[in-house]
Formats: C-alpha cells, structure tokens, sequence
C-alpha cells in the first residue's frame, strides 16, 4: 500500500491522493480533551482514506483524528519528529536515528500472545537493541509480472537466471512493446536491492553491523544492470514510473517489475495472460528473491498522551483483526502481516496471489532495513545509477559508497 521499498520505500513505496486532513495541526499532540493525532501518507487505492477514518471514528477510548499527507511523507515525518508532538501516531518504516535521538518510543508488551502471529522478519525490521518501536501494518513487496502468451510466441521460457532475464528483454522487444520496464531511472531504484540478493549479498552484513556488498560478486550484479541499460530492451521515459502499472496494462511492455498492490488492474486489464515471478537468481550461488516491506505504526516520543498513543495502536493494530484483514487486502493487494490473516485471504489461495504469497515465505528479503541510512541509500544509488547509465567503473563506485555506508554505521553506534 505504499511505495517504500519501492513504493513504500519500497516503498514504497506511486500517485498519491490529494489532501483530506481532519482537524488543524495545533502543534500539540494528545490535546487537552484527549484527542490523539494519527498521520497516514497518502495510499494510491481507492478506499484507504475512508477505512482509516472509518476505523478511528470506532476507537472507544479517545477521539482520533487521521491526517491524510501526500507528497514527500517520509521527509515530513522527519521534520515533525525534530519539532512536534503531532503527530501522536504515524505510520513508517524504523529508522535507528529515531531511536538513537529518542524521538519513538518502544512498545514493547504490545503484542501479548499475538506476538508469534506476526511475520518475524517484519518484526525483527522493527526492533532495535531488543525493543520493538513499530507494529506492523500490511506487507507489499514486488514482482515480474510477465505476459504467457508474448513469451510463448517469441519461444522463451520464463527466465530464471538474470542472464535469461536480460535475453528476454531484449528478444521480446518487437514492434512498439519494449520487453521491460522497471522504472524509468533504468531500473536503479527498484533493481539495485535484488541484484545485490541475486548475488547472495545484502545491503548490510547478517548483524547489520557491516555493509554486506563488499564483495567482488556486487560489482558483476551491478555489471548485468548496465547491460540491460544497453540492450534496447528497456522501456524508458514511460507516462508513469515502475509503482504504476500502466505500462504493462497498456501493453507497452511484454514485463513489468512492480508492486504486488498492483495485481487487481493488471488481472483486469490481461485476464488469465499473467505470470508473477521472483527476482532470478545471478547464478548457482545466489538466490531468487522479492522485497518485503511494510509500514508500521509508531508512537511519537513527544506525544502529549504516549500511554494513550500506545493503547490506540495496540487496539488498531494488533486486537482488531477485523481492522488489519480489509486494510490489507479490501484495497488494491497487499499480504497482512499476520500469518493467520494470510491463511483466510481469498485473494492469495489461488493463481498470480497464490504464487506471490509464495515468493514472499520463500525469499522475501527486508528492503529497507533500520540501519540502512539514507545516506548509505542515495551513496549506492548514485553508485548504481553511474555503472548502469553512465558506464561507469563498477568496482571504483562501489569502493566510494562502501566507505559512506561504513561512516554511517559508525556513527549509529556511537
């Protein structure tokens, strides 16, 4: 429901809605009458605002008055955390400077027995130094949707090794459909993660301590990025970027690399002329895989009321399943982030869902990680973006960006 990680980042990480905010922002948070202030960005789905409010107009211990953001949400949350009470909660995936500068607060105990119902990767993306700050909401991740009959006509078997991948591009390619795309950066922004799992690598090492790229195989992966930029097959400068699903519901590519939220429009617009597939693997030593990521609801430190910014977010998020089941999957297409809510989910027992669902459980990887800074991310993306576009020396780049990600864990551990 977001675009970090890709939409949400991801997501994220993708054509916000406008602003619908209730209520004026006083700069305070829990008021004097026990309001509480709850932001959300701006979902692209039809439906999410209503729910949202829906939800807070229900909650029975306090009014709570939802803020709908559109635009730059994660640079506005940055900024009212340094300066604001408001909001009391909002939703984001965990950065450790908040922690480190106090400006979240744990919530740990909230989960009670429903603790194990939660997707432990979810969770463990949410936890710094043993304390939980976020409760997850709703799990997206990204996938190659590809078209079955374009394939079968241009006798290519979906690909399984990002060297398959790339001679689909390009042997796709034909007439006015291009055969992928993936952003129109060239795919730096949505690829850079799962070329490096691909390889068997990660943006940081096991303990997050170290940057886990630091291996000759990252700058191969980063390699294949440039030769798909150099193929021909790549669709660039499309009317919207790889979160919407236009290029591939109009037919102007043969895949697409986007977001599971998309799955509704893109089965409406093709029927049954849908395959999903993982992010391939480099090679023998690597892996297929998908980003995970989800937003998940925080309480803001400077909260006038934490006590009852903590209660609202355990009665939301974790006792009213009912709650958590429609936001994850009534709007557009998005896993809950709770096993047992997944096992009930029609949408994901059969077909491109079901196949999803699976990529997720068998190599869904964090796609933004607490101690992966901004920094350290634009560093790698400038990085990538050079080697991919530009033709730039791989392994002097990624020496530049490794020293910036090496700075930056430094100082979260001071």
């Amino acid at each position: 429901m977001g675009a970090e990680l890709g939409r949400r980042s991801f997501l994220l990480v993708a054509g916000m809605l406008g602003l619908a905010a209730c209520g004026s922002d006083t700069g305070r948070g829990g008021s004097a009458d026990g309001t509480l202030k709850h932001w959300y960005h701006a979902y692209g789905e039809d439906g999410v605002q209503d729910a949202v409010r829906r939800y807070a107009a229900g909650y029975p211990n306090a009014k709570v008055e939802v803020q709908w953001n559109p635009g730059d949400y994660d640079s506005k949350i940055v900024t009212a955390l340094q300066n604001s009470a408001v909001p009391d909660v909002f939703e984001a995936q965990l950065k450790v400077d908040w922690v480190r500068q106090r400006q979240v607060v744990p919530l740990d105990g909230l989960l009670g027995d429903a603790g194990d119902d939660f997707v432990r990767a979810l969770l463990d993306s949410q936890t710094v130094d043993g304390h939980l700050y976020g409760i997850p909401q709703a799990i997206d991740t990204q996938v190659l949707y590809y078209r079955p009959s374009l394939l079968r006509e241009a006798g290519i078997a979906p690909p399984t090794t990002v060297d398959e991948l790339l001679d689909a591009a390009r042997r796709l390619t034909t007439g006015g459909v291009r055969g992928l795309f993936a952003g129109n950066d060239g795919g730096v922004a949505v690829l850079t993660a799962p070329l490096l799992w691909s390889a068997g690598l990660d943006l940081l090492s096991p303990d997050g301590r170290a940057p886990g790229f630091d291996d000759p195989r990252a700058a191969v992966a980063f390699g294949k990025l440039r030769d798909l930029n150099r193929g021909g097959g790549l669709l660039l400068g499309a009317p919207t970027d790889w979160a919407d699903p236009g290029a591939f519901v109009d037919g102007l590519v043969a895949m697409q690399w986007t977001g599971l939220w998309n799955l509704p429009k893109i089965v409406a617009a093709h029927g049954d002329d849908v395959g999903v597939l993982a992010f391939p693997s480099l090679d023998a030593d690597g892996a297929d895989s998908v980003p995970v990521g989800a937003y998940s609801a925080m309480v803001n430190a400077r909260s006038a009321d934490v006590d009852a910014a903590k209660d609202y977010v355990k009665w939301l998020w974790v006792d009213k399943t009912d709650h958590q089941a429609e936001f994850a999957t009534a709007f557009g297409a998005h896993l809950p982030a709770r096993r047992s809510l997944a096992e009930r989910a029609p949408r994901f027992d059969s077909g491109p869902g079901r196949d999803i669902a699976g990529f997720v459980t068998a190599g869904g990887r964090i796609a933004a990680p607490a101690r992966w800074s901004a920094r350290s991310n634009t560093a790698l993306s400038d990085a990538v973006s050079r080697i991919a576009r530009q033709g730039a020396d791989a392994p002097a780049e990624l020496r530049a960006a490794l020293d910036v990600a090496r700075t930056e864990l430094a100082r979260l551990d001071r």
